[in-house]
């Protein structure tokens, strides 16, 4: 029997744990895992915002529930494992979009900054990443993990310490939580959003196209391509696929959607190994430096910034 069109990326009776899906991002997601045919469950720090978000879901024929909660500590990932469960009898899908902003640069980042943003992004997705694999290895029968990375943790960003690593974390998470997740059909991957949102108005390049987008005009092309900046609904497709049937094989990936284009992102590789008989020493380094290897050497600096929530 052929599939119809579509089948293979329809989410009918499955269901999905999305964080952070108050608004923009997140919001987008949950109302597109929900439109593919999965039930929600809507977390959000703010109650006002993850409520309207399950009342969009359910007002358009879907099932959600609300979990007001933030991110970060294990009671807060298992009550929604518990509330999937409860409400909806099972768990198929966590995407761990939460967390929160403290953009400074170094030296004047403090303690406090660092460690709310590493545990919200970071820590948040670890709990409730283990939370979704306790409650899919004891059903059986696979599942997805859905974690939601950012050109900062690619590429570094100017003025984010924290989040730049928290995301580069999460990528290196997400690939070895694909290694020890396979056997029980648990894939694993990093969706790389780039959205126009509240964030991106904050950048001085992006701020006039996002006041045109709120007041309903399109986005032109060129920042849909080259910038890879669309609605926070263009990324959605991508997690609606990754959690779909038809991307049972694809983990361990970084992957990226923003406007018009898609993204796969390179794991870490060695570019070139150079031997030394009886080992190195500062000069034979220094040589070996200016002898080639600074020609091979990655571009650090400067960069487009692109954002995600």
């Amino acid at each position: 029997m052929n599939a119809t069109p579509g089948a293979a990326t329809r989410l009918d009776g499955r269901v999905a744990v999305v964080t952070g899906a108050g608004r923009s991002l997140g919001q987008a997601y949950a109302l597109a895992l929900a439109e593919a045919g999965a039930a929600v469950v809507v977390n959000d720090l703010d109650g006002s915002t993850a409520d309207a978000t399950t009342e969009l879901i359910r007002s358009s024929g879907g099932r959600a529930a609300t979990v007001v909660a933030p991110v970060g500590t294990a009671e807060t990932a298992q009550q929604l494992v518990d509330t999937a469960v409860g409400e909806f009898g099972r768990l198929d899908v966590m995407v761990a979009n939460a967390g929160a902003l403290r953009d400074r640069v170094l030296w004047k980042m403090s303690d406090e900054e660092f460690d709310l943003v590493i545990s919200s992004h970071l820590r948040g997705a670890f709990t409730c990443g283990r939370a979704a694999a306790v409650a899919m290895r004891e059903r059986g029968g696979g599942g997805r993990i859905l974690l939601i990375g950012s050109p900062a943790g690619q590429f570094g960003s100017f003025g984010q310490t924290n989040y730049a690593a928290a995301k580069a974390g999460l990528v290196a998470m997400a690939r070895t939580w694909s290694l020890e997740l396979a056997r029980d059909n648990i894939t694993v991957n990093t969706v790389i959003p780039t959205a126009l949102s509240p964030m991106t108005a904050t950048i001085p390049a992006y701020a006039q196209v996002y006041e045109e987008f709120l007041q309903g005009h399109p986005i032109p092309a060129t920042y849909r391509r080259e910038h890879a900046l669309g609605s926070p609904a263009d990324v959605a497709p991508l997690v609606v696929w990754l959690a779909s049937e038809a991307a049972a094989g694809v983990t361990g990936q970084a992957i990226g959607l923003g406007g018009d284009r898609l993204t796969l992102y390179s794991h870490p590789d060695v570019l070139r190994t150079l031997d030394q008989d009886g080992g190195w020493s500062p000069e034979t380094i220094d040589g070996a430096w200016h002898g080639g290897l600074d020609h091979q050497a990655q571009h650090s600096g400067p960069r487009p910034a692109r954002e995600e929530a």
